[in-house]
C-alpha cells in the first residue's frame, strides 16, 4: 500500500458539523485513491476504522502526539480541517491560547505536504483573524477556501493593512454528495416509512426547516408567519402547505432558543399547520427528511459554510436563505438554485411565489442538478484534493512555495 493520506480533524460520533464533513471527504478521498489508505486523526472522541483519537484539548501540548504520529505515518499529504473551536486551548484561568498549538503543529510537521481546510473565513477579519491566517498561510503548502469571494476578499483584507497577500491559497467548494437523490416515486415511499402519511393533518406540500437547532438558525422568523403564510397560499393556489419543522439541539447552550423554536411549532401542530420530528441530523434520515420537502428554508443569521446547504444541493431542492450571508449568498448566486431575503416581507413574499410557481421550483432544482454535476460533487472536489496534495508535494520537493494567481 502506498503511503497514506493523513486527515487532522473532529470526527464522528462527535456531534460537530465539521466531524461530518472530514467522514464525507474521507469517504470520497478513499473512493479516489484507492490505492492510498485515507486516515484521521481525531479528537479523543472520535471512533472508527483508522482513526487515531489523539488530540486532548485539556493538554496545552496537544500537539505533539499529532506530530509524532504523522512522523511514524510518513504521509502522502497531510489534510488538516481548521475551526478555531476545535483546536482552543483555554488554561486554568480560561484564557484562551488564540490557536498557538495550532500553529506549533505546523511549525513541527514542516517536512510533510500539507494542505489546510479553514472553514470560518470571513469576508471583514478581525485583527487576530487576519494575524492568524497570515501565519496559517506561512507554515503551510497549500490553503483551501470554500468559495471565490473569500478569496477576493481576503486579498482586500490584507491589502488594506499593507500586507502581502498570499499566494497559495486555492478555491475547493464544500462537497455535496452525487448519490442521495430521489425520485419522486421514492418520495412517496419516505413519506411511508416516515411515519407522515399517518398525520391527517399533514399535507402533501411540505417546505422544510432541516438541521441542526441552533440559536443563530433562527427558526422562529418563518415559524412566527407560518400561519399567515399558509393562508396566502391557501388563497391563490387552492394548495394546502405545512411547515415539516425537522431536527435536535447539538449545543446546551443553545437550549432556551431551542425549547422556544420547538415549542412555536409545537403550536403550529396543534391548528394543523406543522409538524416537528426530532432526529439528529446526520446520515441518510437528514437526506431523506430533506427529500419529502418541496423546498427549504435555511433562515441563518451567522454562517459561513453550511452542510446543510450541501445537502439541499445534493437533493436538487429549491431553497430560500439569508443575505448577505457570505457562503450562503455566494452559492445562491452561483448555482441559481436559491432565492436571498433581506426583511421579514422578502422571505414572505418569495416562500408564496414557490408554493404558487411549480414551474419555478423545477427549474432551481434543475440548475441545482447542474451545479451539483458540475462544480460541488464530493466526486470533483476529491480530484481537487488530488491536485492540492500534488502541488504541495512539488512545492516541498523543489523547495519553491506554491504561487497560485490572485482572485481579481
Amino acid at each position: 500500500m502506498a503511503s497514506p493520506i493523513v486527515m487532522v480533524s473532529s470526527y464522528p460520533p462527535r456531534l460537530c458539523g465539521i466531524a461530518t464533513f472530514c467522514e464525507e471527504a474521507r469517504e470520497f478521498l478513499q473512493k479516489h485513491n484507492p490505492k492510498r489508505e485515507v486516515l484521521v486523526i481525531s479528537h479523543t472522541d472520535g471512533q472508527g476504522e483508522g482513526v487515531f483519537p489523539l488530540i486532548d484539548m485539556s493538554n496545552r501540548n496537544w500537539w505533539k502526539p499529532i506530530a509524532g504520529k504523522i512522523r511514524e505515518l510518513r504521509p502522502y499529504a497531510v489534510h488538516l480541517e481548521h475551526e478555531y473551536g476545535l483546536y482552543e486551548y483555554h488554561d486554568e484561568r480560561g484564557r484562551s491560547d488564540g490557536n498557538a498549538g495550532f500553529l506549533e503543529l505546523l511549525d513541527a510537521i514542516t517536512d510533510f505536504p500539507t494542505v489546510i481546510e479553514p472553514h470560518t473565513v470571513h469576508g471583514r477579519l478581525t485583527d487576530f483573524e487576519a494575524d492568524f491566517i497570515f501565519n496559517l498561510c506561512k507554515r503551510t503548502d497549500i490553503v483551501l477556501l470554500k468559495c471565490h469571494y473569500q478569496k477576493w476578499r481576503l486579498d482586500a483584507n490584507f491589502s488594506m493593512r499593507e500586507w502581502p497577500t498570499p499566494r497559495n491559497i486555492m478555491v475547493v467548494p464544500h462537497g455535496a454528495r452525487p448519490d442521495h437523490g430521489y425520485t419522486l416515486a421514492q418520495v412517496v415511499e419516505l413519506r411511508k416509512e416516515l411515519g407522515f402519511d399517518n398525520l391527517p393533518y399533514l399535507s402533501k406540500h411540505l417546505v422544510g426547516l432541516i438541521g441542526w437547532i441552533q440559536s443563530n438558525k433562527r427558526w422562529d422568523i418563518l415559524t412566527d408567519m407560518w400561519e399567515g403564510i399558509a393562508e396566502d397560499i391557501y388563497n391563490q393556489t387552492g394548495e394546502e402547505w405545512d411547515l415539516l419543522a425537522a431536527g435536535t439541539m447539538r449545543d446546551p447552550n443553545h437550549k432556551a432558543d431551542y425549547e422556544k423554536y420547538k415549542g412555536d411549532v409545537e403550536l403550529l401542530e396543534k391548528k394543523g399547520l406543522a409538524h416537528y420530528y426530532e432526529f439528529v441530523p446526520r446520515g441518510d434520515i437528514y437526506y431523506k427528511m430533506m427529500a419529502v420537502c418541496d423546498f427549504i428554508v435555511l433562515p441563518s443569521t451567522d454562517e459561513t459554510q453550511s452542510g446543510t446547504l450541501a445537502r439541499i444541493i445534493a437533493l436538487n431542492k429549491p431553497f430560500i436563505t439569508t443575505a448577505p450571508m457570505e457562503g450562503l449568498t455566494a452559492q445562491t448566486l452561483e448555482s441559481g438554485g436559491g432565492l436571498l431575503f433581506t426583511t421579514k416581507q422578502m422571505l414572505r413574499e418569495h416562500i408564496i411565489e414557490l408554493a404558487s410557481n411549480e414551474d419555478a421550483r423545477m427549474r432551481m432544482g434543475n440548475s441545482l442538478r447542474k451545479y451539483l454535476d458540475t462544480v460541488v460533487s464530493w466526486d470533483i472536489v476529491a480530484e481537487q484534493y488530488k491536485e492540492a496534495y500534488r502541488l504541495a508535494r512539488k512545492a516541498k520537493k523543489s523547495k519553491q512555495p506554491v504561487t497560485l494567481p490572485l482572485e481579481f
